[in-house]
């Protein structure tokens, strides 16, 4: 645990762009979450307003009532959401310098980088706080090719993919790893963007901070290095976007460079768009969506549903229709837990 953390969401708590914060709010090993940022949302809990769940994390308007709420010293501020293109927009920039001023560090996921604004590494070098940015690549000598080493490893290995962006797949991950090792199941998560990093999942990469070159040797890299260090029982590796979004296609690398055994797969009802934008077309049925992985080689364990959107009775008829249709397994991970899918992988693998 690196210290206590604000999480800045700056109205957004509720929606699909703050899925940052979603995920600290659901559980971080790497920090200590002592509140958010929200005005629409202020002197109410964070959990609640997520998913009906308190959790002791209070919800303040701004930098100066949190601090003179807070009994206690706040070490980092964590920006918490994405915003398009990943740029620091002027508001998140005041905020930020309101940070660094109180000589508290900042962790910016962002691909618009903090460390590159001159007034705010003045800032921060004037009050002695730190600037963290966690989507900067990795230097060249740290990075590494795909060498065929992934035939080694012996553990079963899962990939969580999803039929767009922002649908659940780090969330469900994180659900099963927790899970799974609650049972003395050896579990390892590997992260693949920020938030993974954030919330303190030891193994991984940052996807799309790779060039492309080094993709699927990182992947390879992740999961080998994981292997070799833990001898784990499963590792499921957190998908990003999706193998058919066009604004970021992407999984084949997984299942191709990282020979998954398996995908679980994430998709969200009420979403008929990619990124719930009609220019990038509609997303596939997920029939058409497990037929694809199939021809990759692998095979589609499970559904997870997202139900943002639709009614628990909605999301319950779905599942006993997309049962019918697929002959597999569908799950809603945030309304009925994981226990079905920690069955199913192991009967499946003998864990």
């Amino acid at each position: 645990m690196e210290g206590n953390a604000l999480v800045i969401t700056q109205g957004f708590l509720d929606k699909n762009d703050a899925k940052t914060a979603h995920g600290l709010i659901r559980g971080t090993k790497r920090y200590n979450i002592v509140g958010v940022l929200d005005k629409n949302f202020a002197g109410r809990d964070a959990g609640e307003v997520l998913d009906g769940k308190k959790r002791g994390i209070p919800v303040f308007k701004d930098l100066e009532e949190a601090l003179s709420g807070l009994e206690i010293s706040v070490h980092y501020g964590i920006i918490g959401v994405a915003t398009h293109g990943g740029y620091l927009p002027e508001s998140l920039l005041k905020i930020t310098a309101s940070f660094l001023e109180k000589g508290i560090s900042m962790v910016n996921g962002l691909h618009d980088f903090i460390s590159n604004k001159p007034e705010m590494v003045r800032l921060a070098k004037e009050n002695k706080a730190y600037i963290i940015d966690i989507r900067k690549p990795k230097e060249f000598k740290d990075l590494h090719f795909w060498s065929g080493k992934i035939k080694e490893v012996t553990t079963p290995k899962i990939a969580v993919l999803g039929t767009d962006c922002a649908v659940g797949k780090r969330t469900t991950a994180a659900f099963l790893a927790n899970g799974l090792n609650k049972k003395n199941i050896h579990t390892e998560m590997l992260y693949t963007g920020q938030t993974g990093w954030l919330q303190g999942h030891r193994y991984g990469f940052i996807f799309d901070a790779t060039p492309n070159d080094f993709i699927s040797g990182e992947i390879e890299h992740s999961i080998y290095t994981c292997y070799k260090q833990t001898n784990p029982k499963l590792i499921l590796v957190e998908g990003q976007s999706s193998l058919r979004n066009p604004s970021g296609p992407c999984g084949s690398e997984f299942l191709i460079s990282g020979q998954m055994d398996g995908v679980i797969l994430q998709h969200q009802l009420s979403r008929v768009y990619f990124d719930n934008d009609a220019s990038l077309g509609k997303i596939p049925e997920l029939s058409a969506e497990i037929d694809l992985i199939k021809m990759y080689g692998v095979e589609t364990m499970a559904i997870c549903l997202n139900t943002n959107g639709i009614t628990l009775e909605q999301a319950k008829a779905a599942k006993e229709k997309l049962e019918q249709e697929t002959k597999i397994p569908v799950v809603l991970p945030l309304e009925e837990g994981v226990g079905q899918l920690i069955d199913l992988l192991c009967d499946k693998f003998e864990l």
